[in-house]
């Protein structure tokens, strides 16, 4: 899993808090997508795409998420995430979460690239492919 983890593009840290664990003392499930959300997030805003001058941003159109653990309260969950597939205006981006190395998590969210503040595709710039890459 090291391996794979370290062939990522980018690497998200989340410290798992109280009110994220469900009565298994484990993550709640949907709280992985939020992670996935806000990993992504900053890892698009690190290569300087998606800020508030950019006319384009991204929608989440599909997401599928395999669970292979379960994250606990005070966990250190490393997330690292690479672009698997580029289209025209969606790309795929794959999720890895780990604690110590452990497998957790992964998904696939397919993101579709929009005109900001529409629902209107668009392609997704070259600028941010050559960042991704």
């Amino acid at each position: 899993m090291r391996e794979a983890v370290r062939a990522m593009g980018y690497l998200h840290h989340v410290r798992i808090r109280y009110g994220e664990v469900d009565m298994q003392q484990v993550v709640f499930n949907s709280h992985y997508l939020a992670y996935c959300d806000d990993a992504s997030d900053c890892w698009f805003r690190s290569m300087g795409a998606l800020s508030p001058a950019s006319e384009w941003d991204v929608m989440v159109k599909k997401a599928c998420i395999t669970w292979d653990g379960g994250a606990r309260m005070g966990d250190d969950l490393a997330i690292a995430l690479s672009v698997t597939r580029w289209g025209r205006s969606s790309f795929d981006v794959c999720f890895l979460g780990t604690v110590e190395d452990a497998p957790v998590f992964s998904a696939d969210l397919t993101y579709v690239a929009v005109r900001r503040g529409t629902t209107t595709t668009v392609r997704v710039p070259e600028e941010f492919r050559q960042a991704a890459r």
